[in-house]
């Protein structure tokens, strides 16, 4: 194949669409059974993966490039579902899920379907774009090459400080000595929400990889969209909104940047 296929496309999109369906009502039954809607966390990463593997599978695009992505989009969605699994055991629901069946008027089964599992997977439909239309694109090629490699080489970045930072905020959380206390060591110290700006480094990455081939640079609206929630609607600006009330964390934000990675102000 040397070019796009608008049939492939239908076909792996309309497969993604099913298979992430697949995906929330399973993450539903859980949720039920735990007595726990954010359990629909967990699931953000893993159906990220899923949707890589229904291009791997049912796509007529460059094989490499899809399996370049797989891999790729489940080393990352795996290893978050896990640490978000981990982080949430034992604890009850997350504060925002209930505010947020509150203000929908109840927490009854239609309202919980509409307002998060049909929500979740609609948005991972959509930022998931650059992988369905990777997977019926033709091969890379020429300049195509280098803008992958440029993909890759972001992809591992925001791999890199999303894991780290996750693993160290972790680690700091779970000695007793540092109750009370601002995380600002490591990655930290360099950014405020190191594992929300790998998160965006991340799906810029697998666009540049998607971008490579016609028309993949078209999805760009994708990783836009998640970039946007990560800092303003669910991620760092909704974080910082609680946690500027925690003692020292004003001083904290004075001397750290706010989302990218920059020196440390200690001086100030």
């Amino acid at each position: 194949m040397n070019g796009f296929s608008l049939g492939g496309f239908a076909i792996v999109s309309i497969a993604s669409l099913a298979a992430l369906a697949v995906v929330q009502a399973v993450t539903f039954v859980i949720g039920r059974r735990v007595g726990r809607w954010a359990v629909v966390d967990v699931a953000w990463g893993p159906g990220f993966a899923v949707v890589a593997a229904v291009g791997l599978l049912v796509g007529n695009g460059d094989t490499a490039r899809a399996l370049l992505l797989f891999v790729l989009t489940s080393v990352w969605g795996l290893r978050l579902g896990l640490h978000i699994a981990r982080e949430s055991r034992g604890k009850g629901e997350d504060p925002r899920y209930e505010d947020m069946l509150e203000r929908a008027g109840g927490g009854t089964t239609a309202t919980v379907i509409r307002k998060i599992f049909l929500t979740q997977g609609a948005a991972q439909w959509f930022v998931s774009l650059p992988l369905q239309v990777s997977a019926a694109a033709g091969p890379t090629t020429g300049l195509g090459t280098v803008v992958a490699a440029l993909g890759v080489a972001a992809w591992l970045v925001g791999f890199v400080f999303e894991a780290v930072g996750d693993l160290q905020l972790s680690r700091f959380k779970a000695d007793p000595g540092n109750r009370g206390k601002i995380m600002d060591r490591g990655l930290w110290a360099w950014t405020r929400h190191p594992n929300y700006f790998g998160d965006a480094a991340v799906w810029w990455g697998l666009w540049a990889i998607a971008a490579s081939a016609w028309p993949g640079v078209l999805t760009v609206v994708s990783p836009l969209v998640m970039t946007y929630f990560l800092v303003f609607a669910t991620g760092a600006r909704l974080l910082e909104r609680s946690m500027e009330k925690r003692p020292g964390y004003r001083d904290y934000q004075q001397r750290t940047s706010f989302f990218v990675p920059l020196p440390p102000r200690r001086g100030e």
